[in-house]
């Protein structure tokens, strides 16, 4: 029980802004992941149709 407490201790040491800042990070990521895909499958498609 104590040492479940000893290791979340660490994570609970960070304030709300922080964790706040590190989420948006987060979700900018996915999004531009997504975004990343989709403009590759756009562009591969642009380039296949281009070729024919």
């Amino acid at each position: 029980m104590l040492d479940a407490l000893a290791l979340s201790l660490p994570l609970a040491s960070e304030d709300a802004a922080e964790e706040g800042f590190k989420i948006i990070v987060a979700m900018l990521l996915v999004g531009l992941t997504f975004l990343a895909v989709i403009a590759l499958g756009e562009l591969s498609r642009w380039l296949r149709h281009r070729r024919h």
